[in-house]
């Protein structure tokens, strides 16, 4: 099961602190597990696809790389 609340500051520390770039790294991801593509973590199935995503990002499941 995942955790409901994943504080912001820890979420930023993944995208080098840029709000932007989390946003942008969670939508596509949360996309993703909408279309179908199956999550890294465990998470319930009522969970929303943008929460799994953050999560995914909080647990170092996806990454950011800057291009």
């Amino acid at each position: 099961m995942t955790m409901n609340y994943v504080p912001l500051e820890q979420l930023l520390d993944k995208t080098q602190d840029s709000i932007y770039k989390l946003v942008i790294l969670a939508s596509k991801r949360a996309l993703e597990i909408a279309e179908g593509q199956p999550a890294l973590i465990n998470s319930v199935s009522t969970v929303k696809p943008s929460t799994v995503a953050l999560n995914e990002i909080a647990q170092n499941k996806l990454l950011f790389k800057k291009i």
